[in-house]
């Protein structure tokens, strides 16, 4: 048991934080969860991570990862060209509009700031490469989601303007991840013998900083989830079949293209996630009246990493 704890300590935190926050009947927790996200608190936890993530990073890494460009651009094909296929799959069946909007909004994100690299370097892959799949994607996006979201959203006769405040997003990319990153990397270029002693002990702390992130999303979303009924299920296992979809298409390109150890773990953890924020900006600004479309962008955040931890768990042990 103590073995299966060590092994799957994320997936545990990740349940331990939906259970406490949704069952917390005084609603204590979810405050102070969206008060922090009022002040800017995940923005402060993305920094972090990243400034961390720039910490833990060496040569090798940085060198590999923006030489692969084999599995750069198998990961983005996932990113932009699957996911969007597979929710086009859904949205020709007969689901609540709201489910169908929130779907489509998660499908055309770019992949996540955070877990992603994350979960890439506790399963010992290269971070260096999930980095730069990242920082590619986000910026890809500005200009991928004002086509592909119309595009599935007039599977269900419907069309909407996607504005994008382009200049926003890149200064949003450039001050809580290219910044914090660079300060990382220039710290441990000058102090990396001190730096290299704690690797291990950053790898956990990141980990612990996207369970903080996970926190403050239901915080956010807990009233829309408990007043779902029992429409929760079916989002439950729309979203289990979407991000499973996306997990085997990253499978057979791992095995297709013989991707190895090192190379395998960013294209299927940074492949197959999705960034929350932008698509709760997008239901927020776009779609206020389809409550269940924020549900289905939360859920699906909450699953996504469920999965992953878990395949976090297994990969270390290969």
């Amino acid at each position: 048991m103590p073995i299966l704890i060590k092994k799957y300590w994320f997936l545990i935190g990740l349940l331990l934080v939906f259970t406490i926050t949704i069952f917390d009947v005084t609603g204590t927790v979810s405050g102070i969860g969206r008060w922090l996200t009022i002040h800017r608190g995940p923005d402060a936890v993305v920094i972090l991570i990243f400034f961390f993530s720039g910490l833990i990073l060496n040569a090798d890494q940085i060198k590999s990862g923006l030489m692969d460009i084999e599995s750069i651009l198998i990961t983005l094909a996932i990113i932009f060209l699957v996911a969007p296929i597979t929710a086009a799959g859904f949205g020709l069946g007969s689901l609540d509009t709201g489910i169908k909007i929130g779907l489509f909004l998660v499908a055309v994100m770019p992949t996540t700031l955070t877990s992603g690299v994350v979960m890439t370097g506790s399963a010992g892959g290269n971070i260096a490469h999930a980095l730069v799949v990242t920082i590619m994607a986000n910026g890809l996006a500005i200009f991928t989601i004002p086509v592909s979201l119309p595009l599935l959203l007039n599977l269900i006769d419907g069309t909407t303007f996607v504005a994008i405040d382009k200049l926003a997003i890149m200064v949003t990319l450039g001050f809580l991840v290219l910044l914090p990153l660079c300060i990382g990397l220039l710290i441990k270029f000058y102090g990396k013998s001190f730096v290299d002693q704690f690797t291990s002990k950053l790898h956990t702390l990141n980990q612990f900083l996207v369970l903080a992130i996970v926190w403050m999303a239901m915080s956010q979303a807990r009233l829309a989830i408990i007043n779902g009924g029992n429409r929760i299920g079916i989002i439950f296992i729309i979203v289990v079949i979407f991000h499973g979809t996306l997990l085997a298409a990253a499978g057979l390109f791992i095995r297709f293209f013989k991707l190895h150890r090192g190379r395998r773990e960013s294209v299927l953890f940074v492949g197959g996630q999705k960034t929350l924020p932008l698509a709760v900006i997008l239901q927020v600004s776009l779609f206020p009246q389809y409550g269940l479309a924020l549900v289905v962008c939360v859920m699906h955040h909450l699953v996504v990493l469920m999965m992953d931890g878990y395949l976090v768990g297994k990969l270390k042990g290969d």
